[in-house]
């Protein structure tokens, strides 16, 4: 027998001598291990001799304490051995725990809190929920109420197991909540992104703890609330509690997330003063977060370089660095460096190729985190169901949520949320639906993800009616409304929205002004666009290159270049997009020589022009008649490697038609057929209709008629050329023709704003409740006109 396993006390019968154990190998237990099942066995040998003396008659407090300690002493160890040994290794210790607990209860012994709570946790070490549940029940119902330890473990075993609605019950009915309960409710609804719930609780909580203000601030951090999970730091510090080196962690990665650098490195010196910074790796790995998120990727090297101990997460952060810099293949070669791997290294390339964009192989990098044994986490489900999103892979996507349903992990809000926004972006509205009506608790993500896949399915009717029914709305909610009534051309509707939205004193971000922008420039409301823009200007993000770009295209489609040239050239910092929406702005105005000129500083600038600048530059040469122009970029832009797209096509032929080279427009088509689109055709058609050439027209209405059969377009043209033509009677066909297909050409519609309100006209529309008013002032300018 090992010397650190003897006890002072021999037994009353000498044990034989066993071998000297073996060496221990990978697959033996250490002398460790089976310390407590030696112990058990001298302490069952001592309670064997006093059940078979019997219980005293009248047995003394002093006495009955000594037996109770006898029994926990007995149950701990059994809960060490299940610990140390594994369950399955140690289920020959169950029928003990089963024994004392039947004695217990008919001696009265589960009346001491110690014997009761040894019960509890013996009952979890061998994985006996039903056992440990009744166990407790006769706590309860013999003694009138549990131990406090007895409530915060069972509260803390129901939260383990994921069950949150009998954690919380039970916490409801303690007849006196501790603080280490209060902790671990908050942590588990911030973990299931309760937020509202956890401060409710929080604001209950009358007593503090490190723990416990450590774990709303995680909590916050976790649900993407930095400046909450501040508020409640200055609140821990006002309190006089001491932060340890796991608030400290969490309290920079708020700051990181609220953009206070400044007061993360307060922090920082906090955490020198306390000599955390040179003993805690949480601390300094923190550290290399921080300077990378300040765009310091030089000093989070540093950082990395100088730690003479690092663990997994001192590799993730490197493999950030990298990735933030945009150096993908570094990043993954870091990861291939790593001597240890886990699911938050996976995740974090996964979640930042889907960023990036990269959503094809982020998908593959999930698939190969499956097959290195890693099991992913909240986050990598919702970065990977991302990107399934984005490639519109309904079968990937189905696959991970089959995983999720596997590691009961669905109803979590995050993962659901990315569910939902997935469903809806493979046009799957039913499978979405079915998710956010299951889910027992939903946060505001859950709504607004199911508010934006209506929009962007066409489904405004539900998605406003969806949006009233929310009982909380934050920016995004409104975001998503807004941008759903722009996406689907409902402007008015948009604006409606955003006066809503600012009635209700949330106030609009980058996001909510692009969409705003974008109505103001379909309605052509110059004066509701500069109001827009005065608002833009009142909150300080004028200089974002996201909201210039929107400016300059609102003010171009308004007519009022010079404003948008102002605001173009205003710009701090110009890409690609603010690059195009100015040229496109010039083309559509008329200014063609103009708006290749500033394709050409563009060009000059070291910008590269991407598919919808070439596009632009098409249609400035297809409106001026610039034939060699548009064939010259027409070049160019496959020279960049950038592959047509049936509109550049389509712009191609216009040029051609335009400048009357018919043929050439006609053979253009012929070769890339399957790449034509119907508008292609309708060009060539109403050149045709110029040129009074009716063989081609024939032929080009054909084709039109073929690729989009009910186009009116193709009808009305053919029969203008035939009236051109004088063909009278192929003319009046056309019409019959039309009619009797049930073709009507769309009618026109115009719009007037008044007062901020705005007035509609139809074409075919002569119920208006103003067309009386309207006439009438209309014959008076008549009439003073003539006069």
């Amino acid at each position: 027998m090992s010397p650190a396993v003897r006890t002072k006390r021999p037994p009353p019968q000498p044990l034989p001598r066993r071998p000297p154990p073996p060496k221990p190998s990978a697959e033996s237990k250490p002398a460790k291990a089976r310390a407590p099942a030696t112990s058990l066995l001298e302490s069952l040998k001592s309670f064997k001799s006093r059940l078979a003396a019997g219980p005293p008659l009248a047995p003394t407090p002093k006495s009955f304490k000594s037996y109770a300690e006898t029994c926990a002493s007995i149950l701990r160890l059994c809960s060490a051995a299940a610990a140390a040994s594994g369950t399955a290794a140690a289920s020959s210790n169950l029928p003990l725990v089963l024994s004392i607990h039947a004695h217990a209860l008919v001696s009265g012994l589960t009346a001491d809190g110690s014997v009761a709570s040894h019960l509890l946790t013996a009952y979890a070490a061998f994985a006996r929920a039903a056992d440990r549940d009744g166990a407790f029940r006769d706590c309860v119902s013999v003694v009138g109420a549990a131990s406090p330890f007895a409530y915060d473990f069972m509260v803390r075993e129901h939260v383990k197991a994921g069950d949150i609605v009998s954690a919380r019950r039970l916490f409801d009915g303690m007849p006196e909540r501790s603080v280490v309960s209060y902790t671990t409710m908050v942590d588990a609804l911030m973990k299931r992104g309760s937020v509202r719930d956890a401060v409710e609780l929080y604001r209950q909580c009358p007593l503090c703890s490190v723990p416990f203000f450590t774990a709303m601030i995680t909590g916050f951090v976790l649900n993407e609330l930095p400046k909450d999970a501040l508020g409640v730091f200055h609140e821990m510090l006002s309190c006089g509690v001491s932060p340890n080196e796991i608030t400290l962690v969490s309290v920079i990665k708020a700051c990181i997330g609220a953009g206070e650098f400044d007061l993360a490195m307060s922090i920082v010196g906090l955490a020198m003063k306390s000599n955390l910074l040179d003993k805690n790796l949480g601390v300094r790995n923190s550290l290399i977060t921080l300077y990378l998120r300040k765009g310091d990727a030089d000093a989070a090297r540093r950082m990395f370089d100088e730690m003479e101990v690092r663990d997994v997460v001192s590799w993730t952060a490197l493999l950030d660095v990298y990735a933030e810099l945009g150096d993908l293949e570094g990043a993954r070669r870091v990861l291939d460096e790593m001597p240890e791997r886990n699911e938050v290294s996976w995740g974090t390339l996964v979640a930042r190729h889907e960023q990036k964009g990269n959503a094809k192989e982020a998908v593959s990098l999930y698939s190969q985190m499956l097959a290195d044994g890693c099991r992913p986490n909240i986050s990598c489900f919702s970065s990977v169901l991302g990107a399934c999103a984005s490639l519109q892979d309904l079968r990937s996507g189905r696959k991970i949520h089959n995983q999720t349903l596997k590691m009961a992990c669905s109803n979590n809000v995050f993962v659901s949320s990315a569910l939902i926004d997935m469903y809806c972006k493979c046009k799957q509205l039913p499978d979405a639906q079915m998710i956010f009506y299951s889910l027992p608790q939903k946060n505001i993500v859950c709504w607004n993800s199911l508010i934006s896949g209506y929009s962007n399915n066409s489904k405004m009717v539900e998605a406003e009616e969806l949006f009233k029914k929310m009982p909380a709305r934050n920016v995004a909610s409104w975001n998503s409304i807004i941008s759903g009534y722009a996406q689907n051309r409902q402007f008015i509707d948009a604006l409606k929205s955003f006066h809503a939205m600012l009635a209700s004193g949330q106030s609009p971000g980058e996001i909510t002004f692009s969409s705003v922008l974008l109505a103001c420039a379909s309605l052509c409301s110059l004066e509701m666009g500069k109001m827009v823009h005065a608002k833009i200007i009142k909150l300080g993000i004028k200089e974002s290159i996201f909201v210039g770009t929107a400016l300059s295209d609102m003010y171009a489609k308004s007519g009022d270049l010079d404003s948008s040239k102002r605001v173009f050239y205003e710009m701090p910092k110009r890409n690609d997009v603010a690059w195009t929406a100015m040229i496109q702005g010039l083309a559509e105005n008329g200014f063609a020589e103009e708006s290749i000129l500033l394709f050409e500083d563009m060009i000059s600038a070291g910008i590269t022009p991407n598919e919808q600048t070439f596009l632009a530059i098409l249609f400035a040469c297809s409106h001026s008649g610039l034939v060699e122009h548009a064939m010259h970029y027409f070049e160019m832009m496959q020279a960049c490697g950038i592959s047509p797209k049936a509109k550049h096509y389509t712009c191609m032929v216009d040029v051609l038609a335009r400048a009357g080279r018919l043929a050439e427009a006609e053979d253009l088509l012929l070769k890339i057929e399957s790449k034509s689109e119907a508008n292609s055709w309708a060009a060539l058609l109403s050149a045709c209709n110029i040129y009074r050439n009716k063989e081609m027209g024939e032929r080009a209405a054909k084709r039109l008629q073929e690729l989009d059969k009910d186009n009116t377009a193709g009808y009305v043209l053919l029969s203008n050329m035939y009236a051109s033509c004088g063909k009278w009677k192929d003319a009046a066909e056309m019409r019959i023709l039309m009619k009797g297909i049930n073709l009507k050409k769309d009618g026109g519609c115009s719009w007037v704003q008044i007062r901020g309100q705005y007035q509609a006209f139809f074409s075919w529309e002569t119920k208006h409740p103003l067309l009386p008013d309207v006439y009438e002032m209309l014959d008076l300018l008549t009439w003073e006109l003539i006069a």
